[in-house]
């Protein structure tokens, strides 16, 4: 019999922890949860106190079954699952279908993989936490309630296939919000005055900048007219010290953000990366909003700067964290072993675990000093007006020796290190040269996946293990985009006043172009604008954050799961009702724009089953409504009548084409061509309501072309099988099925025999990102099995 079992959720975890056990402990894994909410169903019986109808997952099945075997044949089960609340669940579910008692299992928890913490975890066992296990449930049991009650009035009022979630739906909230504050902010121009002084060495020039900024190109003239014989002196010279201060170690939040600015990761893939490290036993557990560092890791912390840097650098800190409800673990994600500043394993995982490790260090870190200077320049004949000029000059690096955090400010001026050269009071300068330049005042910024997360944790949404998963979620189900968005060119002026000659030039720039930022899309706002308007509650700010905290007391063991559950449905669900019932005259999202001048009849802008399009005439009238998709930068929010009416320009007849019609459309999967029952699609640099025959005709030619070399050979023996050219090199194509070929055979030389061979032989998962639409492995099985059918046959 084996002495004991240790049940964890992942085998990465498993392989870590055996590791540090002897052969009296087996590990295995979990894979997660092995039970929860039936997929199809809400699950939940909300007349029998919210029961959950907990079933284990068909591809669980089997594990089970392994897991239980196990368990009987042992004398003690250790559960160590993670230490959340979501980690605390896993341990219940375990507990329950295991068949588990208090005498025979045993509940372990520690917050980084290594061995000293899982020997202390196996000496101070405890006993599952029914309060984190309820707060689990609490936050399972009311996001399906909401999402099983809300979706079918998606579907009846907007269109299939939507969905809602509590968290989710407040995120996409947030996004549509901005996005509207982007639309209707208007951009004021201002102009900045700037100018290039000698210092009385004849050498030196300096930068400064007016304290103050004029609204119009006339007062700006007017400035730089009045200061051609000016006299400009040195006033005052104001030398203070100062310091900066290390940001405290990272959270789950503040990881995400700064893996974003730093290293480009996506959310979803810091936490990832973060996972697989933890995993690996290379830091603590990553899931948490604690900035706590324990008494070993703070030792450690200042035994490694004492090494690396000196005493001098060293100052110990307990960072205390601002977040209410902060339960998730106990210490900030750190370096389990301080010492080691570099790691094995893909340079991602590196990449992260070095911004972990520097950010820890330059924690305990004595604060940067600096020295800051700034100079008043007077103008003659002007009291009011003043230039200014700012130093900064580090004087003893501390923490920046290892690590400066970044900001998600694109237009902070970063002033580290500027140094200025020895001045004296009442010097006087000359003037070398002062420009007036025009900009405009910016617009709020889009947000990043990054400054999105720090958004939900300052409104008090969401908690570390959700930020993720509700980024992912609203991105998946099309609600929101991460992408970039084209700016726009725009004229600005610049004032130029060298050798007391004022001179007058314009320039074009590009502005408010964005780059991988989220942003709505018509789904997402036609849902969003529904749920405000109709469960105004659940999309509240305020309301989300209070749940968060009521799910905190139940974790405290100060509230019931249950009376929460009871008072949210109360409220909630007599509204679901109402909703489901009541009548528009209107579908919802749609928009009138105006009369078509051709017919009389109107034309809306409203959304459908293949997205937004816009409709000419009704239902009700006699004659079927005209339909037309938006065009690709088109949203039905913003779109005018004289935009939507050239949309039925399409399909057009471009020409002729061997006296065959070329015509141009737009599809779901934007403009193409259509000729001789043949696509092209049409590029960007193409418009489909402009585009030339002869420029069509290339387009279709090129494809011809293309098409004609991607066909290497077929086999009179089955018409179904080719070989053929795809973007990643020559591969088999059987039954709408593909399969690589092998390295080191040549596509022409293969007969049917040898092509059969390959598929018979071939994975059970055809070649990756050869999958034809609608295909499947199991189709791929199936035409490995037609394949073996027809050789034996042969």
């Amino acid at each position: 019999m084996q002495e004991n079992l240790v049940i964890v959720e992942s085998p990465a975890k498993a392989k870590t922890i055996e590791k540090f056990l002897g052969k009296d402990y087996q590990v295995l894994s979990s894979y997660g949860h092995i039970r929860d909410l039936k997929d199809k169903d809400l699950s939940v019986d909300v007349n029998n106190n919210f029961k959950p109808d907990y079933v284990i997952s068909p591809d669980k099945a089997e594990l089970v079954k392994n897991l239980k075997k196990a368990a009987k044949e042992a004398k003690t089960v250790w559960l160590a699952s993670d230490e959340d609340r979501e980690g605390e669940a896993i341990a219940w579910h375990l507990y329950t279908v295991l068949g588990l008692n208090e005498n025979d299992s045993k509940r372990i928890v520690f917050h980084e993989i290594t061995k000293n913490a899982i020997l202390n975890a196996i000496k101070n066992p405890r006993n599952i936490n029914l309060d984190l296990v309820d707060a689990q449930q609490a936050r399972r049991v009311l996001d399906r309630i909401v999402g099983f009650e809300l979706s079918p009035i998606l579907w009846k009022k907007i269109m299939p296939s939507l969905s809602a979630g509590r968290v989710q739906s407040v995120a996409v909230r947030l996004i549509v919000e901005r996005e509207r504050e982007i639309n209707q902010f208007n951009s004021e121009a201002f102009f900045r005055i700037q100018a290039q002084l000698l210092l009385p060495d004849g050498k030196t020039v300096i930068k400064a900048e007016l304290n103050k900024r004029f609204k119009t190109e006339a007062e700006a003239q007017a400035f730089l007219e009045n200061i051609k014989d000016a006299v400009f002196t040195i006033e005052d010279i104001n030398t203070r010290p100062g310091k900066k201060s290390p940001a405290a170690p990272f959270t789950t939040s503040t990881l995400q953000q700064e893996a974003s600015r730093k290293i480009g990761f996506s959310v979803s893939q810091t936490m990832s990366i973060a996972q697989k490290l933890y995993e690996a036993g290379l830091i603590t557990y990553m899931r948490t909003d604690s900035l706590n560092l324990s008494t070993l890791a703070l030792n450690a912390a200042k035994s490694e700067i004492q090494n690396e840097f000196g005493n001098e650098y060293v100052n110990i800190r307990q960072y205390h964290t601002k977040t209410k409800g902060a339960q998730e673990a106990h210490e900030a994600i750190r370096p389990s072993y301080m010492n080691n500043r570099t790691i094995k394993g893909t340079a991602q995982e590196q990449r992260l675990y070095k911004l972990i490790w520097e950010r820890t260090i330059a924690s305990q870190m004595a604060d940067a000093e600096l020295e800051r200077t700034t100079v008043c320049i007077g103008i003659s004949g002007n009291a009011t007006d003043k230039f200014h000029v700012q130093g900064e000059v580090i004087t003893f690096d501390g923490f920046l020796r290892v690590y400066l955090e970044d900001t998600d400010d694109e237009n902070q001026e970063n002033t580290m290190e500027t140094i200025l050269p020895p001045m004296q009071l009442n010097e006087i300068l000359d003037l070398v040269e002062a420009t007036a330049a025009e900009r405009l005042t910016q617009k709020p910024p889009r947000y990043t996946e990054a400054s999105l997360v720090r958004k939900l944790e300052e409104l008090g949404i969401g908690r570390p293990s959700t930020y993720a998963p509700t980024i992912s979620t609203i991105q998946n189900r099309g609600y929101v985009i991460k992408g970039n968005k084209d700016g726009e060119e725009k004229q600005f002026t610049t004032l130029t006043l060298k050798k007391k000659i004022l001179s007058k030039a314009v320039k074009t720039e590009t502005i408010g172009a964005d780059k991988n930022k989220l942003m709505p899309t018509d789904s997402g706002i036609v849902v969003n604008d529904f749920l405000t308007e109709n469960f105004p509650t659940v999309l509240e700010y305020n309301f989300t954050a209070d749940l968060e905290k009521e799910f905190d007391k139940v974790a405290d063991g100060e509230m019931k799961w249950t009376d929460t559950l009871h008072k949210f449905y109360n409220l909630f669900h007599p509204v679901v009702e109402e909703v489901s019932a009541s009548k528009s005259e209107h579908k919802v999202g749609e928009r009138i724009l105006g009369t078509d001048p051709k017919t009389g009849k109107p034309v809306s802008v409203k959304i459908g089953r293949f997205g937004p399009f816009v409709q000419i005439g009704s239902a009700e009238d006699e004659e079927k409504p005209q339909f037309a998709s938006l065009a690709k930068g088109q949203s039905i929010e913003s779109i005018t009548l004289e935009e939507a009416l050239p949309l039925f320009g399409l399909p057009r007849t471009v020409g002729a084409l061997d006296d065959k019609p070329v015509v141009a459309a737009i599809g779901r999967f934007g403009p193409y061509l259509k000729f001789n029952n043949t696509f092209t699609t049409i590029p960007k640099n193409y418009d489909p309501y402009h585009i030339t025959i002869e420029e069509a005709s290339q387009l279709i030619k090129e494809k011809i072309e293309r098409d004609a070399n991607k066909l290497i050979k077929s086999f009179p023996e089955d018409e179904k099988l080719q070989l053929l050219n795809g973007r990643y090199g020559p591969y088999i194509s059987h039954d709408k099925t593909n399969y690589k070929i092998p390295k080191g055979k040549v596509p022409a030389e293969l007969s049917y025999e040898d092509v059969m061979k390959i598929i018979q032989e071939a994975p059970e998962k055809p070649a990756k990102g050869k999958f034809t639409k609608g295909k499947t492995a199991k189709a791929a099985t199936k035409a490995k099995t037609t394949a073996k059918k027809t050789t034996t046959a042969r």
